[in-house]
């Protein structure tokens, strides 16, 4: 009875008639709805001041090489450390081979990677490859946990263009209180396209990973889970590569930002406070048909974007992230921090500077996915913590797919808050946002979209070669309290002819798609 009453007194919110009726939700579900928070600003106040951290990149046993690529052997340990992150005092942080955050893997596409990774930690975890086509039981999902003291062993061979991936933790009902204390770090694909490219390529030298996230701190300097309000925890201090107040020496005319997402509930638009262009070069999946010129790039929890920089010898340069247009009322971009304008770091050229290449004017071709070629159409609802009506169950599974095929999901956020939709195991691409074209920073391949609410999105999608018909890949809203409260489905990849031996749950709620026409949307 209490849920039905929410979800009338959501629908009469939305409608406008709203703030009684949203006071009376937050105290229902502690979701925070009635909580006020001004906008913040820290443009121009902050006193950058700290060498940005790069975190080092680890160091694989090569156990064998040839033709098709190498055998690279990754020993990584989940463990528990201390960080002076800011002034005040030290903060319990957790890391992977060290106190915070973890290693850069790097992999070339044919490479067999095998991972060996141990759990230091005092309770369960698991390590997700967010990006990475792999079989399902190597996926790191909330099926693969990791106890204490005990060894997780996945290998799998990649077979998927360049691009920035991560990995992070993906315990069910936990992954954001695991990926806040610390456990992130970039896994770097390369190939033989993207090295043929006239692109800055020296790790830590022209070619640096920018991992943004947002933490809060007490009196003592310990870091703080802090209200989930509507979205999850947000922070009034922005970390990039868990540096606080970060400074990066610029030794190169042209430098190559790789620009990961790595907060929970914060978005970014990330540009230069004195308003020079972005050049994006690469979205979620690997580069993009051409470099596309923006004011700024806007990033959703989960989502990456490599950007070239050109600096002058002497100057410097902020990055910023400017408040962003989500497509939600006033009072929602508050609580969720869309109205915040925050200075991420500084970039301080050399008085010399390594000279540059013109800039490309083609990057890779982009094998573009034909809807007509797609034999299956699949809805997915985002609403009050569901996907379909339904919360996540690990014991159900909500779709088949039959691999090696080309479907479209139709996914539609009919919120009114924010949400992103990142699928496991594929990269796909744009079709629609609202029925119109997708912009030129969407024309590339993503495994993690932002859904307007309202807007119905479009992806196109080819699934890959491997199969199970027990272990199943997730789907998901990257805002992390979100899937934690229950805003994720399974499905499972199986050979053709074996669809009928996967036990399907019927769906509660199929998405009307059609109601965005009817609103003008």
């Amino acid at each position: 009875m209490v849920e039905m009453d929410r979800r009338h007194l959501l629908r009469w919110g939305a409608a406008g008639g709203g703030t009684a009726a949203l006071a009376v939700v937050a105290s229902l579900s502690g979701c925070g709805f009635a909580e006020i928070r001004t906008p913040r600003s820290t443009a121009g106040q902050v006193d950058f001041r700290n060498p940005l951290h790069i975190p080092p990149l680890a160091e694989p046993v090569i156990d064998e090489q040839s033709d098709d690529g190498a055998h690279r052997i990754f020993e990584l340990t989940a463990q528990t450390g201390s960080s002076q992150i800011v002034d005040a005092g030290p903060t319990e942080t957790w890391g992977i081979d060290g106190d915070h955050l973890g290693p850069t893997l790097r992999a070339s596409r044919g490479d067999l990677v095998e991972i060996r990774f141990a759990n230091a930690l005092p309770e369960a975890t698991s390590l997700h490859w967010h990006g990475m086509r792999l079989p399902a039981e190597a996926d790191g999902g909330p099926h693969q946990m990791v106890e204490p003291g005990q060894t997780w062993e996945p290998s799998w061979r990649i077979d998927q263009p360049a691009a920035t991936l991560w990995y992070h933790p993906h315990p069910h009902g936990q992954t954001e209180a695991h990926v806040h204390r610390g456990i992130a770090g970039m896994f770097i694909l390369d190939d033989d396209e993207e090295q043929a490219l006239d692109l800055p390529r020296e790790y830590r030298v022209d070619d640096v990973p920018l991992i943004l996230q947002d933490r809060s701190f007490d009196s003592a300097g310990r870091m703080v889970e802090t209200s989930h309000r509507n979205n999850g925890m947000l922070g009034d201090t922005v970390l990039v590569n868990g540096t606080a107040e970060p400074v990066l020496d610029v030794t190169a005319v042209r430098t190559r930002l790789r620009v990961l997402n790595g907060s929970g509930a914060r978005s970014y638009a990330v540009g230069f406070a004195d308003g020079r262009p972005v050049t994006m070069i690469a979205s979620d999946g690997g580069l993009l048909p051409a470099p596309v010129e923006l004011d700024r790039v806007t990033l959703t929890p989960g989502e990456r974007a490599e950007i070239l920089v050109d600096m002058e010898p002497g100057e410097e340069a902020v990055l910023r992230s400017f408040p962003q247009e989500l497509g939600i009322t006033r009072g929602m971009a508050d609580t969720t921090g869309s109205r915040d304008e925050l200075d991420l770091l500084l970039l301080r050229a050399a008085t010399t500077l390594r000279p540059a290449p013109p800039m490309p004017e083609r990057l890779v071709p982009l094998e573009s996915l034909e809807e007509r070629e797609a034999g299956t159409v699949r809805g997915f609802e985002l609403r009050t913590n569901r996907i379909n009506g339904r919360l996540m169950d690990m014991d159900r599974i909500d779709e088949v797919v039959t691999a090696g095929t080309i479907e479209i999901w139709e996914v539609w956020n009919s919120h009114g808050q924010p949400h992103n939709f990142h699928v496991h195991d594929v990269q796909f691409q744009v079709l629609t946002v609202g029925g119109q074209a997708p912009p030129p920073e969407l024309a590339g391949w993503k495994d993690t979209v932002y859904l307007p609410p309202h807007e119905p999105v479009r992806l196109i999608m080819r699934f890959g070669e491997h199969t199970s018909t027990e272990v199943p890949y997730m789907y998901h809203c990257h805002l992390l309290w979100h899937e934690d409260q229950g805003m994720m489905g399974q499905f499972v990849v199986v050979d053709p002819g074996d669809e009928d031996d996967v036990d399907v749950a019927p769906r509660l709620d199929q998405p009307d798609l059609g109601s965005a026409e009817e609103h003008g949307h």
